[in-house]
């Protein structure tokens, strides 16, 4: 048997969401797949994977799949960032795949087996007022989810990122040649935001996991006020509360406030990191199978965040594709301190584009016993749905200045 890489596509589809996947083949015809999709640049990621990386891939032998990680990372002058690490991370993936599916086994097996049954999700839900909320989490409840991240409006604004004022469902990326531009008003969330999420708790009761996003929109020293402001709420963590490219910024946050916090969404590399988990600073680290390098490079980051009692925790919006979902549950079976994936939920035209093993039941997700990932796509009806530009919005304050995201 050969499996010496004869082929390297990239795929780009749009059904509903943008998605950039990299097909490898051996010789002996064995196909792997990986993500490389990043919103909003996904076509820099394609371009890099196409005129960059694929050449490279022709001719090695796929079974090395720590040898490839290594050469495309350390043979390149440019290193890190999210358009090289999601090149790398498909890669990655697909070699995982490929191998799972050489072996006969689910990737799972192959990082050591399973340490626990089946990997914890969460969901969004969504309303501009605490009872549009508390219905739209409910909802989530009686689909089986036993943790929800609840994002509400605020008030006098007419529009709030991952807020919808007609709907429950939203979708975080909008068609169109530019980001929508959004107001935002700091002071007017910090007001309201402590009072839904504990009117929220007081509805709910004590055992369901409640979990709330800042979006990076407050300073360190915004990011503490509202931290301990929502002590009351039990939250099961508070997300990207302060841009951590500053990651001192996060001790400020932790002498003032008890609320477990999760950080790292994007995040490409164990050094974006290291601060941050060594240090303690926060309680979940949120990077993506598909933005941080892959299966190989998550999995050092969770390894040294197990050191420090840090919980992973992906990302896992609609804009990772299934097969990146596939690969996260993949690592979440098997890492020990693994705590909780996202899962939105897909479009059902992106489950038929991408057919998959894994499934969610209950709360719970579980990437199947499928050789490899467990994540095809359908070429054919992929090729009906080409790229459309689309961009989550960005936000100016009230004086017109960019807020920090």
């Amino acid at each position: 048997m050969s499996d010496r890489i004869v082929g390297a596509e990239v795929i780009v589809t749009s059904p509903t969401r943008n998605f950039v996947t990299l097909k490898v083949t051996t010789d002996d015809g064995v196909v792997g797949y990986g993500d490389a999709t990043l919103n909003g640049r996904e076509l820099a990621v394609a371009s890099y994977l196409r005129d960059h990386v694929a050449p490279l891939l022709l001719g090695r032998d796929a079974r090395r799949v720590e040898d490839t990680w290594q050469y495309l990372y350390r043979g390149a002058y440019w290193r890190r960032g999210p358009v090289t690490m999601a090149a790398i991370g498909a890669v990655d993936v697909a070699l995982w795949d490929i191998k799972g599916k050489t072996l006969g086994q689910p990737v799972y097996q192959l990082l050591g087996g399973p340490v626990r049954d089946r990997v914890l999700g969460y969901t969004h839900a969504t309303g501009w007022e605490l009872p549009e909320l508390l219905d739209s989490v409910r909802e989530k409840t009686e689909q089986g989810f036993q943790a929800v991240r609840a994002q509400m409006g605020v008030p006098g604004l007419d529009t709030v990122y991952g807020v919808d004022r007609e709907a429950r469902a939203y979708e975080p990326a909008g068609r169109g040649a530019a980001p929508v531009e959004e107001v935002w008003d700091t002071d007017a969330y910090l007001r309201s935001a402590p009072d839904v999420l504990s009117g929220l708790r007081a509805e709910v009761g004590p055992e369901l996991r409640l979990l709330h996003d800042a979006h990076h929109r407050l300073t360190p020293q915004q990011a503490a006020r509202l931290g301990r402001a929502l002590e009351p709420a039990d939250l099961f963590w508070l997300e990207d509360v302060t841009p951590a490219e500053n990651q001192e910024a996060l001790r400020l946050v932790r002498r003032h406030t008890t609320v477990p916090l999760a950080v790292g969404e994007v995040f490409n590399t164990v050094w974006d990191c290291q601060q941050l988990i060594t240090e303690q600073l926060i309680d979940f680290v949120r990077t993506c199978v598909s933005h941080a390098g892959g299966i190989s490079h998550v999995r050092r980051i969770f390894q040294l965040a197990e050191l420090y009692q840090v919980r992973g925790a992906p990302h896992g919006p609609s804009d990772v594709s299934p097969v990146a979902l596939g690969a996260s549950l993949h690592v979440g079976l098997s890492t020990p301190n693994f705590a909780i994936q996202e899962y939105m939920g897909y479009d059902p035209l992106v489950h038929e584009v991408f057919p998959h093993a894994w499934s969610y039941a209950d709360g719970h997700l579980t990437p199947g016993d499928a050789p490899g990932i467990g994540v095809g796509l359908d070429e054919a009806l992929a090729a009906r749905f080409p790229y459309e530009g689309a961009y989550l919005p960005v936000a100016r304050r009230r004086d017109g200045s960019m807020t920090d995201w």
